[in-house]
């Protein structure tokens, strides 16, 4: 028989034999646990939903983006693809990293240091040879999250303020989604839960069939995933304004 660790012990403690949780029960559970265990940082609250599709399928794949009312609590990385008048656009709105050619030379040589890349669409064209690059790493900027656009003021606006974008694993039909920090109070890790998942069945494929929603787990970058009683997620109605 397996031995457990002490920290794991402790961990089956604090979650009892309760199996199941309401939204708003998970995220005081989570809490509880991450402030017995003393984490040195304030760790990510992150939902995993798995979905009753066959993401393998062209026309059953779920990939797009929501805006978390409580934001992200993360200060993200953007570098956009742009020319001409669009670079200064790019600039004045806040973009970390900007350029034409040269910066999709300079990442075909490896320069991967941003969490975002946005593209205006008139240089996706040039960009189509970087797909085996970003495309596994999910940086690939795609017109479904938002993140092919003209309008670069709006789009670096809304990532900087807490649009995260989300797309179900191909082998597993489960989609990994941030909802804020640890420190966050409960109010805003509910409305963003409310959002994330506002977003995911928003974005439901026509040919999905049958239950599309089949399991919803919330945990922190190094605490126990708890499983979310499906039959509450009408109350996360409740906090999302």
């Amino acid at each position: 028989m397996q031995t457990l660790t002490k920290k794991k012990k402790q961990i089956n403690e604090l979650l009892g034999e309760k199996k199941i949780y309401k939204p708003k029960e998970a995220i005081a559970k989570i809490k509880e646990v991450s402030s017995k265990a003393k984490r040195k940082f304030d760790e990510t609250v992150e939902l995993a939903v798995r979905l009753g599709i066959d993401a393998k399928q062209s026309d059953q794949q779920v990939r797009s983006s929501v805006a978390l009312p409580g934001g992200t609590g993360k200060k993200v990385k953007i570098a956009v693809i742009a020319k001409g008048e669009k670079v200064k656009e790019a600039e004045a709105a806040g973009a970390d990293v900007v350029g034409s050619e040269d910066l999709i030379a300079k990442i075909e040589g490896g320069f991967l240091d941003f969490e975002k890349l946005v593209a205006t669409p008139d240089m996706m064209g040039q960009m189509a040879k970087l797909g085996k690059i970003l495309g596994p790493k999910g940086l690939m900027p795609n017109p479904k999250d938002g993140t092919v656009s003209a309008d670069l003021k709006k789009v670096i606006g809304e990532l900087k303020a807490g649009k995260v974008s989300f797309r179900a694993e191909k082998d597993s039909g489960i989609v990994h989604a941030p909802i804020g920090k640890l420190s966050f109070d409960e109010t805003k890790l509910l409305q963003n839960f409310s959002a994330v998942m506002d977003g995911i069945n928003k974005a439901r494929p026509a040919s999905a069939k049958g239950i599309y929603i089949r399991s919803v787990y919330i945990s922190t970058t190094m605490g126990p995933g708890l499983k979310i009683d499906l039959g509450s997620l009408d109350e996360l109605h409740e906090h999302h304004d």
